[in-house]
């Protein structure tokens, strides 16, 4: 039990170490490289990082963020102490039970992509019954149309990233793929896509509705604690401003509405 009570002070203490040279204690998340939201190449780890880290600043901490595989980015953020959390997550009943959310940090727009020569027709999510749909295996795409795959009334099938199943519609292997619409953007001004390429794809925004994010700290008191602390932070912070700058200062290219 002496043993347990010290690991566990160990574990804490790592969580808030101060930054060499700032003084400033370090707060641990994990997550996925996920551009233009997350990513260690980008300026502050990405648009969601620069959110993070004013709001933790605000707080008189730094922010850390360890990227793995989204499955682990789960385990070490959910389960090991010396995280706070899993940065950032839409927020389900389902996840309820696994932490305590923040306030929204951000917002995600999901569209569908298909090709401009194969338009697809829908007015409603239920309208994709039949149509070869391309999701990335343990995303949420929103209650209703997670709901309706369920259900058994559309059938998706799952890849292992954004960026795979893009290479799959531009090869006509899904007549359309679910996607957040900056990270489309993002993927398709890295210079790995032709201008012919890029104009082959064309977004529905209509069928999706937008939807905030959330930092998802541990399920514990302490847990709770920085829940409490980010989400009154958070509300002392223009995170509009710091993300209209943000989107300004890397640029995008944007495919073409239906």
């Amino acid at each position: 039990m002496k043993l347990l009570r010290l690991l566990g002070l160990c574990a804490g203490l790592l969580l808030t170490a101060p930054a060499p040279g700032s003084g400033a204690p370090v707060m641990r998340f994990a997550t996925e490289e996920w551009p233009p939201f997350f990513s260690s190449a980008l300026p502050d780890n990405g648009l969601t990082g620069a959110l993070l880290g004013a709001v933790l600043e605000r707080m008189g901490h730094m922010a850390q963020i360890d990227y793995f595989p989204w499955k682990r980015a789960m385990e070490f953020g959910l389960h090991d102490r010396r995280y706070a959390g899993v940065v950032a997550m839409f927020r389900t009943p389902e996840r309820e039970q696994l932490c305590h959310f923040s306030s929204a940090i951000g917002s995600r727009q999901t569209v569908l992509a298909f090709l401009r020569d194969e338009p697809v027709s829908a007015a409603t999510l239920a309208d994709l019954r039949g149509v070869r749909v391309g999701t990335v295996a343990g995303y949420s795409n929103g209650e209703q149309f997670d709901g309706l795959v369920r259900a058994g009334v559309l059938k998706v099938e799952e890849g292992v990233s954004d960026e795979i199943n893009l290479r799959k519609l531009l090869g006509r292997r899904f007549s359309a793929i679910v996607v957040e619409k900056h990270m489309l953007r993002y993927l398709m001004a890295g210079g790995r896509y032709t201008k012919a390429e890029r104009e082959r794809v064309v977004i529905a925004e209509h069928l999706f509705r937008e939807r905030p994010v959330h930092v998802c700290f541990q399920r514990t008191e302490e847990g709770l604690r920085r829940q409490q602390a980010f989400s009154e932070a958070a509300r002392e912070v223009d995170l509009a401003r710091i993300e209209r700058d943000y989107w300004r200062g890397i640029g995008e290219a944007a495919p073409a509405r239906q």
